[in-house]
């Protein structure tokens, strides 16, 4: 069976990644060792939070994460998980992200719109890829984040709509480094779908 591990870094819902995982015929494990990192098949990178912590928690293995990103196995970022694939975050103070994807985390505006954006919400499959093999456009998934990632349409996989477009999805150029900025353990079938996804690209 593949081996996928669910990064342990001290923030993220592991327990609820874990079980959708499982849903779908994993078993994966969860661990912050780099040697585990290292041999797994796929990695995923939860997180619920704030950006300054995730990258203080991050620090003493952001090398692994490196060198794992490099290897060309699959790596998925999740939430919070997704935003510190980038460059930097403007939540806090201007952060560094761990860089993997070129783009920056922006703070929804002030508008008529409630801020964290939470429930379901529709996304625009803006190009082919594995991850979301036999996921139809404008699918609902769900989302709970108050920042949103801003980066290049060729990063891209899927946008959503809140008041502005933003990406709901990123991949960096070689497609083994993406994220989801919609928690995919909680949307459902079309989750589920998306993680199986996941697990048959490792």
């Amino acid at each position: 069976m593949k081996r996928i591990v669910i990064l342990d870094y001290g923030l993220g819902n592991l327990r609820s990644v874990q079980k959708g995982l499982e849903q779908v015929g994993s078993s994966p494990a969860i661990s912050g060792d780099p040697e585990e990192i290292l041999a797994a098949d796929g990695l995923i990178l939860p997180g619920v939070g704030a950006f300054v912590d995730a990258m203080k928690c991050l620090a003493p293995i952001k090398g692994t994460i490196e060198e794992y990103a490099r290897s060309g196995k699959p790596m998925l970022g999740i939430c919070l998980g997704q935003q510190v694939l980038m460059s930097s975050s403007e939540e806090g103070k201007l952060t560094d992200g761990l860089d993997l994807i070129s783009g920056k985390v922006l703070r929804f505006p002030k508008s008529e719109l409630k801020v964290p954006h939470i429930g379901w919400n529709n996304i625009e499959i803006k190009q082919d890829h594995p991850l979301f093999e036999g996921i139809p456009d404008n699918s609902f998934v769900y989302f709970v984040h108050s920042y949103y990632v801003d980066t290049a349409s060729e990063n891209t996989l899927a946008a959503c709509n809140y008041g502005l477009d933003f990406s709901a999805s990123v991949v960096n150029s070689k497609g083994n480094v993406m994220g989801t900025q919609f928690h995919p353990e909680k949307s459902g079938t079309i989750g589920l779908k998306i993680l199986k996804n996941f697990v048959n690209m490792c």
